[in-house]
């Protein structure tokens, strides 16, 4: 009875790594998703309402899903201090807080951090052009980080189970 209480705890262990790590390739596509529709918010914010960027990120944050929320927060917050510091230095300051705690990947931190370089220091259809080629690789990106995971969370839920149904198997 005792050896089949273990087996069983190594099977769901096993299986729980692996469904954690499916977890990370079905979060990104969704994480990117979000990115894109809040500086789509963004834009509308800058453009249509003529928002001055420090406000127009406090009301992209408030309305925008909690994943990406305090990526927007946090600049606004930077920006509407009395520090003196630019767009792109606030922009840069929140990625760098963000970015540990997404899914996200280095070639996504590349795009946002262009885009950053960019804010705040042209006119608006300036803006409006960053804003859009961010959209735009930040669209191709989701589309590969859903190939990938259409492959891999799968792959990673089943070799969790069947590695630890395999590890009972050799210890038996």
């Amino acid at each position: 009875m005792l050896k089949l209480l273990g087996a069983a705890m190594v099977v769901a262990a096993s299986g729980l790594c692996g469904i954690v790590m499916a977890g990370g390739y079905s979060r990104r596509p969704r994480e990117l998703r979000f990115l894109r529709t809040a500086l789509q918010m963004l834009e509308t914010e800058v453009v249509y309402g003529a928002t001055q960027l420090a406000e127009a990120m406090k009301q992209v944050g408030s309305r925008c899903d909690d994943a990406v929320g305090p990526l927007f927060y946090q600049a606004a917050g930077e920006l509407s201090s009395l520090t003196g510091v630019t767009a792109a230095e606030a922009w840069e300051k929140s990625l760098t807080n963000y970015y540990p705690g997404s899914a996200l990947k280095p070639q996504d931190l590349l795009i946002l951090r262009n885009l950053g370089a960019s804010l705040g220091i042209s006119d608006r259809d300036d803006q409006i052009k960053h804003l859009h080629l961010a959209m735009e690789q930040i669209r191709a990106e989701t589309v590969a980080a859903e190939e990938e995971a259409a492959r891999n969370v799968k792959l990673w839920s089943y070799l969790g189970f069947l590695g630890g149904l395999m590890l009972v198997l050799i210890l038996y």
